[in-house]
């Protein structure tokens, strides 16, 4: 989990890098580098003198890439030419224990979304609603589906308010398919902005209209 938080953080680590040596099979998803620590530990296991190896981990992190010097010290060291060339590609890197407070935090996450679902979902709508259309979410799995597929079918020619309803409402089909459900608006019971566990359903807000902003909700 701490390798993958690094990959999908870095720059230029990943994609046209990991990824492509992991589906030529010329390594494994724990031999390629994730974070900068695993450049520097790598090193060392090589050979390289350890406080070359955290210069050359220092360079690579910084997408300084190699110098003549460095480079002949890892192939005398015989450090593979994929990890050499890998290095050079790098434009920047998460330290490990960034990676693992990430993951750290994601587990405490996921934890809540399992044993915890409508404070979960509640929580997440309330503090980033961005895209959630509350009149699309009370009609029901099937026209999320149909609004996700439209979306979808748009490719680059969606807007950002295409991508944020996406991301927003893939959640709220998310929340419908493990059998839960939305309460509509209620001059009543509902928040101006938060979104309530009522009964074992979720109570959506005004904020969660169409076209309805949060000073609005407010005053209502």
């Amino acid at each position: 989990l701490i390798r993958l938080s690094g990959l999908s953080h870095g720059t230029d680590v990943w994609l046209g890098n990991a990824s492509e040596l992991i589906a030529k099979g010329i390594c494994t998803i724990s031999s390629v580098i994730g974070t900068r620590d695993d450049i520097m530990l790598a090193l060392i296991r090589y050979g390289v003198e350890k406080s070359h190896a955290f210069k050359i981990m220092e360079m690579v992190r910084k997408g300084k890439g190699l110098t003549p010097e460095f480079e002949a010290e890892m192939r005398e060291a015989n450090v593979p030419d994929w990890y050499i060339a890998s290095c050079k590609k790098i434009k920047y890197m998460f330290p490990k224990a960034h990676a693992a407070a990430y993951v750290m935090s994601a587990i405490r996450i996921g934890w809540y979304k399992v044993h915890m679902p409508l404070a979960f979902y509640a929580g997440y709508w309330s503090a980033a609603p961005g895209g959630f259309d509350g009149e699309l979410a009370t009609k029901g799995k099937e026209a999320i589906l149909q609004t996700l597929n439209d979306i979808k079918s748009k490719g680059k020619e969606a807007t950002q308010k295409d991508n944020e309803t996406y991301s927003s409402m893939l959640m709220a089909y998310e929340f419908l398919a493990r059998g839960f459900k939305f309460l509509p608006v209620d001059i009543y019971k509902s928040d101006s902005k938060y979104y309530l566990p009522e009964d074992g359903k979720i109570r959506l807000p005004f904020s969660s209209l169409p076209g309805l902003g949060e000073a609005a909700a407010q005053n209502i």
